[in-house]
């Protein structure tokens, strides 16, 4: 009897090592390329999957921009983003466009938990999953995980949810991009003291 479950268990095992063996050999050989310059493009886009720009998330609308399309239909990423993507691609930078939102200051949903009563539907629009909370109990948010996207606040029933501007500190300060100088290459102060102590 243990002579035959010990033979069932090792034909199992040698079954899995093998089919295991196929299905690596078969991802390595098989395996499909994707275009590195959406990448690049995903990995400037703000990653909010807010589908403003008429994708259902920054990945699509990335490859959207590979195949031709504009440039310029997200708003959460804004004129920075329209920039650094038109730098990117080495075409003229063009006006956010209005069609799909305008740009506005970093924003966070804030639930107002004693008006919450638990129903989900946040947690079930929310595409990063930044919503936490259980069935007839309050939501919250985490904030450092919303990407301020405002898909949260329609299906709200009892319109509990509130965008909230974060207040300006190190982390959401809105840096301008430096303007090209004709004093580029030129010493600085504190270039001529690094220099001095070398």
């Amino acid at each position: 009897m243990w002579m035959s479950i010990l033979i069932a268990v090792g034909a199992l095992v040698l079954l899995a090592m093998v089919f295991g063996a196929l299905l690596g050999y078969a991802s390595e050989r098989f395996r499909v390329e994707g275009n590195p310059l959406v990448d690049q493009i995903d990995a400037l886009l703000p990653q909010t999957q807010c589908g403003q720009c008429g994708f259902p998330g920054c990945r699509p609308y990335a490859q959207s921009i590979v195949d031709g399309d504009a440039i310029n239909k997200c708003p959460p990423g804004g004129e920075s983003t329209i920039q650094a993507l038109a730098d990117l691609l080495d075409v003229e930078p063009q006006p956010l466009d209005a069609e799909h939102g305008e740009e506005h200051p970093r924003r966070v949903a804030v639930i107002r938990e004693d008006e919450c009563i638990g129903c989900t539907k946040c947690i079930q629009a929310c595409p990063v999953d930044a919503i936490l909370g259980a069935a007839r109990h309050m939501h919250t948010v985490i904030e450092s995980e919303c990407t301020g996207c405002d898909l949260c606040v329609d299906p709200c029933p009892v319109d509990c949810i509130d965008m909230v501007e974060l207040a300006t500190d190190i982390h959401s300060w809105r840096w301008d991009r430096p303007d090209a100088s004709p004093m580029t290459g030129q010493v600085i102060a504190s270039d001529r003291s690094t220099e001095a102590r070398a």
